[in-house]
């Protein structure tokens, strides 16, 4: 079972569930997650091989799919927001199991395979000797040698683990530099979602373009397109305010 963060009433609904995308977790959505939560149940998952959540395998979108089924169990059908990987992992989920999910946002990605790929993250981040580290502020350091954006910095720093002897990655490094090919990927799904579905991406990112819209329409046939200009990828962090208002007015529409 994956680990969850829960904010908000139980009692009000329908819930939303948020899936991170690749090296993320839950606590960075819980700025959003704690401001949606005024008028719902906001569930923020760890994804599989991150966070708190189990260590597995195998790392593809039929796992992550069935993941987030479990989670829902029977407090479905909910509503479902998922971030690049989590993204995909949750169009997997509502075209799988179309009657667990009420509304489906999905933030800056695309329902097909990639020809870049987040390897080099990986290979940097295994490659770094934070034997010795008992701080972030240590690690930073470290880490601005292999890394050079800082946001991207700041971003992996919250995966460190320091409550053990020594400092380690609450991230999976091994399986998902083995599965990196999946998790570029996309699944051969004959399925369709007939619900409402939103894909908001940054107005500056090359995630999803105009290309990618017959194959989503084809898959989710009610699918609506929305940009937050001036974003890029990491919509949800550049641009919190818009990116919530965005989804505040999706979730409630009639």
């Amino acid at each position: 079972m994956l680990n969850v963060v829960s904010y908000g009433d139980e009692r009000a609904g329908p819930a939303l569930v948020i899936a991170h995308g690749l090296f993320g977790s839950a606590r960075n959505w819980g700025v959003i997650a704690r401001r949606l939560a005024d008028e719902r149940r906001v569930l923020a998952v760890d994804m599989r091989n991150h966070g708190q959540s189990p260590w597995t395998e195998r790392h593809g979108y039929p796992e992550m799919a069935d993941d987030l089924r479990e989670v829902i169990g029977e407090n479905g059908p909910v509503d479902v927001l998922g971030h690049s990987m989590g993204g995909k992992a949750a169009m997997v989920l509502a075209l799988t199991h179309p009657s667990l999910v009420r509304r489906l946002v999905v933030a800056d990605i695309a329902p097909v395979a990639y020809a870049h790929s987040q390897i080099g993250h990986v290979r940097a981040l295994q490659s770094l000797d934070i034997s010795d580290v008992r701080r972030r502020s240590e690690a930073a350091p470290k880490l601005a040698e292999v890394v050079e954006e800082p946001a991207l910095q700041s971003f992996f720093l919250q995966s460190l683990d320091l409550s053990g002897e020594r400092a380690a990655w609450r991230l999976n490094l091994d399986v998902l530099a083995r599965d990196m090919p999946r998790i570029m990927g996309f699944p051969d799904i004959s399925g369709r979602f007939v619900g409402p579905a939103l894909f908001l991406t940054g107005t500056e990112s090359d995630y999803v373009g105009r290309e990618h819209r017959e194959r989503i329409r084809a898959l989710f046939p009610r699918a609506r397109f929305a940009g937050i200009p001036g974003a890029g990828h990491w919509l949800h962090a550049e641009k919190p305010r818009e990116f919530e208002a965005a989804i505040r007015v999706f979730l409630t529409a009639s």
